[in-house]
């Protein structure tokens, strides 16, 4: 089942919302979400860097990630497609893992910019409330955080390369 479908389960039940503010304006937030030099250098959780990152990023695009532990072992490969890209403001794909049977979620991420600051929202939709319950006890909240503790690092750089 798609993570639009409908599953009779409430919205709710199915989704985890993050926010965080950055320091940086919209179009940084979006640059780092839209190319692989960048992706490599934040997507996941710390200890688990990005070590495949095929992007091609546009609607209708595809991409392809895979994560690798510090015992050299690379997770399962996980990707999906653009479904929407509005530069600087919203990016939805739809994500999952490339093994048989495995669901489809639904990722939204905001950028909303007001003074120079930009909060980035990342929506997920599961596909059931299991899958939720699945992943958010995987720690799937504390790694996407991971991730963005890193991004607040490369956008910040990316930021003081622009001022010199």
């Amino acid at each position: 089942m798609s993570a639009n479908a409908s599953s009779g389960e409430a919205i709710a039940d199915r989704e985890v919302v993050i926010t965080r503010t950055y320091d940086v304006p919209a179009r940084l937030l979006f640059e780092a979400w839209s190319k692989p030099e960048h992706l490599m250098k934040w997507f996941g959780p710390v200890g688990w860097p990005l070590t495949l990152c095929e992007v091609d990023f546009r609607k209708g695009g595809r991409y392809r990630f895979a994560m690798t532990g510090s015992s050299g072992v690379q997770a399962t490969p996980f990707g999906g497609e653009y479904l929407e890209i509005v530069p600087n403001r919203k990016i939805v794909f739809d994500n999952a893992f490339e093994e048989p049977g495995s669901e489809k979620m639904i990722m939204t991420v905001t950028f909303e910019e007001k003074d120079g600051r930009t909060t980035l929202t990342w929506h997920t939709l599961f596909a059931s409330a299991a899958m939720k319950k699945a992943y958010v006890g995987g720690g799937f909240v504390e790694g996407v955080g991971s991730g963005f503790d890193q991004l607040a690092d490369v956008v910040a750089g990316m930021r003081g390369r622009e001022k010199s």
